[in-house]
């Protein structure tokens, strides 16, 4: 029997460990697989904490559905009946611009206006800024497939303002990154593709607005499928069913891995800081770049240098509980913040409006703000006690809220968000490279190299998986002769 060690107990290497299990015994091969964990739980950045019957998520609060991984794998735990829709009645964002709010106008997909009439009547966008816009419709495609920055992108297409106003704080915000540095073809390929295609953005996003199939109506039993999806418990239901759908023995927490050597004639050893060694004939790394850079230093210092050369982003969430009376409700998941408004929180979530199953009672509201990330990521290193004054100031100003909170919590994310740079697919296709020429059997997934969101992370998961159960079986094969 073959041994894997997956290294790494967050929502990748759960779905790694899942997918081995699946793909091993669909390939008819057997596979012992140990999954080894730093921290004391599993879940990594998704954590979710239930107290009083206040739901806080520190870390994603949702997926997205048009990525289907979530949804599919959901379905193969068993757990779709936890599925949460978000509270449609009251979505829409708003734009913090010049001190005010502005409701991001409807027809608005991702950042490109595809309704007239209320883009030309919203106050966020000044009319030269909305002209500018407009002359995507006749400017010409990029002339070369060189990779370029989403700042960069978004100004030639859409102008500054819109970069602003619109892709700075709404696009820039999902990746907690810079748009002057974040790569274009590595996090956002889909405008690409849009350019290349259809020339104009405006009429990519129409043409596809006019074929997407309308959403069919829940089964019994089923949840509504909305854009943005979560569970009933939190994500956390998620990391529980996983977890209950592996064998708790195959799941260490507590363990860590100090490096990684080759073994003479294939496979590896695993070094463990209590000073034991596990043996392996295939390992799935799913920690972040800089961690497994560490760990590869020994194995294959270019490959170490690759990782390193991610950056890796600050932030912090905080979760502020008040009591209804005290928050004015703008009917809206919450609002973002431009760097040029020049605030030290970025974004706010109403928690409690986008979910239900949030809050104990309609007599609370939740609200979620976030520091750091692509600017004043010194800000999430700061204790707690400063964090919750500083989320409470920048409310009381912006929405007026004086009343005391009635719980708080702040979740710190220190270098734990990776950035997607220009280059950053050129460094991932060198690594990738050495991989296949030198290390067989060895495979690198998660946030950090092909997509952050959880669906990304899964489905970089179950790859590591399949290609695992790949080489096992070729190697098998090998062996047999």
């Amino acid at each position: 029997m073959q041994k894997v060690v997956i290294v790494g107990g967050g929502i990748t290497g759960l779905t790694a460990a899942y997918y081995l299990q699946e793909k091993a015994q669909q390939a008819g091969i057997e596979v012992d697989y140990l999954l080894l964990e730093q921290g004391p739980r599993l879940g990594g950045k998704i954590v979710t904490e239930t107290e009083n019957g206040f739901v806080v998520e520190g870390g994603p609060d949702c997926f997205i559905r048009e990525k289907p991984a979530v949804l599919q794998l959901a379905a193969k735990l068993g757990i779709s009946d936890k599925l949460l829709p978000s509270n449609d009645a009251s979505t829409g964002t708003f734009v913090l611009s010049g001190g005010k709010l502005h409701q991001l106008p409807d027809g608005l997909m991702i950042l490109v206006p595809t309704k007239i009439i209320p883009f030309a009547l919203s106050p966020l966008i000044t009319w030269p800024g909305k002209l500018r816009m407009g002359l995507d419709l006749i400017l010409p495609r990029k002339k070369t497939a060189s990779d370029e920055s989403l700042g960069s992108f978004v100004t030639r297409r859409l102008g500054k303002e819109a970069l602003d106003k619109i892709g700075e704080p709404l696009i820039g915000g999902i990746h907690g990154g810079n748009s002057q540095t974040m790569s274009l073809k590595a996090s956002f390929p889909r405008f690409i593709k849009m350019e290349e295609e259809q020339r104009s953005l405006i009429v990519a996003m129409l043409k596809a607005r006019a074929k997407a199939p309308k959403p069919a109506p829940p089964k019994p039993g089923e949840a509504k499928k909305t854009y943005f999806m979560s569970f009933k418990g939190g994500m956390q239901d998620l990391i529980a069913g996983l977890a209950a759908s592996l064998a708790p023995e195959k799941l260490v927490s507590g363990v860590k891995v100090e490096k990684i050597t080759a073994r003479k004639g294939g496979g590896y050893s695993l070094a463990l800081a209590k000073g034991e060694t596990i043996e392996a004939d295939a390992v799935i790394l799913t920690t972040p770049a800089w961690d497994t850079a560490e760990l590869l230093t020994p194995l294959d210092t270019a490959i170490a240098q690759e990782l390193l050369n991610i950056p890796q982003a600050s932030s912090a969430t905080i979760t502020l509980i008040y009591r209804k009376q005290d928050v004015k409700d703008l009917g809206s998941f919450g609002f973002v913040i431009p760097a040029s408004e020049g605030r030290q929180i970025n974004a706010l979530t109403f928690t409690s409006v986008k979910w239900n199953h949030r809050v104990p009672n309609p007599d609370f509201v939740s609200l979620r703000t976030f520091v750091g990330g692509g600017r004043n990521q010194e800000l999430a290193s700061l204790p707690d006690t400063e964090l919750v004054q500083i989320a409470r100031a920048e409310l009381a100003d912006i929405l007026g809220i004086q009343g005391e909170p009635v719980y708080s919590k702040v979740h710190h994310w220190i270098q734990s968000r990776p950035q997607y740079v220009l280059g950053h697919l050129d460094g991932l296709t060198r690594i990738e490279a050495r991989l296949k020429e030198h290390h067989a059997g060895l495979s690198l997934a998660g946030a950090s190299y092909r997509g952050i969101g959880v669906p990304d992370c899964v489905n970089d998961g179950e790859r590591a998986a399949t290609d695992t159960v790949a080489f096992l079986h070729q190697t098998g094969k090998s062996a047999a002769r």
